[in-house]
């Protein structure tokens, strides 16, 4: 199967217009393609921004990444800052947001108030660092402050129809005692991994999430998402220790699908996000270039997963 002919059987269907004027395809994997019904109910993400810290406005190219968060099911956030609420739809209200980390290009208290946010997650290692921040951004926007609620590693938190896991990143911010996170997101059997900041993703998060090939009683993950910031041939990096390369996702997706711990619906791709605007080519040749059955995501892409 050529490139051309899996992206046919990867999804489907419907065009939406994203906030900057970009057509961001609505992909359904295909035991969801005939029933418009079962694409609403599987587990929808728009994808906010696709780009890791250096991107700041369009580039010489005419490339254009907002710094990497999501959108799930059209309320809840993971991550948000100043660039991403440009991507929100209109009349989206937000009013939960995951935060991995503390790092800027991720976390912004302001833009998280500005967005609606009722209700903030992230690790008990910074709780405290993060209270008075948003107690400074909303004495600043003269707002109500949202609930700062602290996650713990492994202990999963309900939002409506979703289970979302905290898991550990391999990642480092200035708080050499916080823990960064990524996340296992979880509704109607499908389980998904949002993983970024991370170089690769660590034994213990493999095993919580029930896709360590030791774990007796694991359960496959059924989609993937996962930060790419070094592009091809790009391993010897220095972010190796705190990000993750193309090739280094290649290799992850490899060995979860011998190990059966990774097992998508047919067609389905793994989507790479937080792209860093030095180290890849343009979208273009992304489409053109990168191996199944990974793909890179742009803004305003929507992507439902179904199993």
């Amino acid at each position: 199967m050529n490139r051309k002919e899996f992206m046919k059987v990867a999804a489907a269907s419907l065009v939406a217009v994203g906030a900057d004027g970009v057509n961001a395809k609505v992909f359904a994997t295909p035991s969801a393609i005939d029933e418009k019904a079962s694409v609403e109910e599987g587990l929808r993400v728009r994808f906010l921004g696709t780009g890791a810290a250096d991107w700041n406005g369009k580039d010489d190219r005419g490339e254009h990444r907002r710094l990497s968060s999501i959108l799930v099911d059209g309320h809840i956030l993971i991550d948000v800052t100043p660039t991403n609420l440009e991507m929100l739809p209109e009349g989206c209200k937000p009013d939960v947001v995951f935060f991995t980390h503390s790092h800027g290009d991720h976390y912004n208290p302001a833009a998280a108030i500005k967005a609606g946010v009722k209700r903030v997650y992230l690790s008990q290692t910074w709780y405290d660092i993060a209270c008075n921040d948003f107690m400074l951004a909303a004495r600043e926007l003269q707002a109500t402050m949202p609930q700062i609620i602290p996650l713990y590693v492994g202990q999963p938190v309900v939002v409506g129809d979703l289970q979302i896991t905290p898991l550990p990143a391999s990642h480092a911010t200035k708080n050499f005692f916080e823990q960064t996170l990524i996340y296992l997101v979880e509704k109607r059997g499908v389980r998904l991994i949002y993983a970024t900041d991370t170089g690769g993703i660590p034994a213990v998060a493999a095993r919580l999430a029930g896709i360590d090939a030791h774990e007796r009683d694991g359960k496959p993950i059924t989609a993937l998402i996962m930060e790419a910031t070094m592009g091809r041939q790009q391993d010897d990096d220095f972010r190796m220790f705190t990000h993750t390369s193309v090739d280094g996702v290649e290799r992850i997706v490899r060995v979860l699908n011998k190990t059966r711990r990774y097992t998508p619906p047919a067609g389905q791709p793994v989507y790479l996000t937080h792209m860093a605007r030095t180290l890849h080519p343009t979208q273009r040749e992304l489409d053109a270039t990168l191996p199944e059955p990974l793909a890179a995501a742009y803004d305003g892409l929507e992507v439902v997963f179904n199993i």
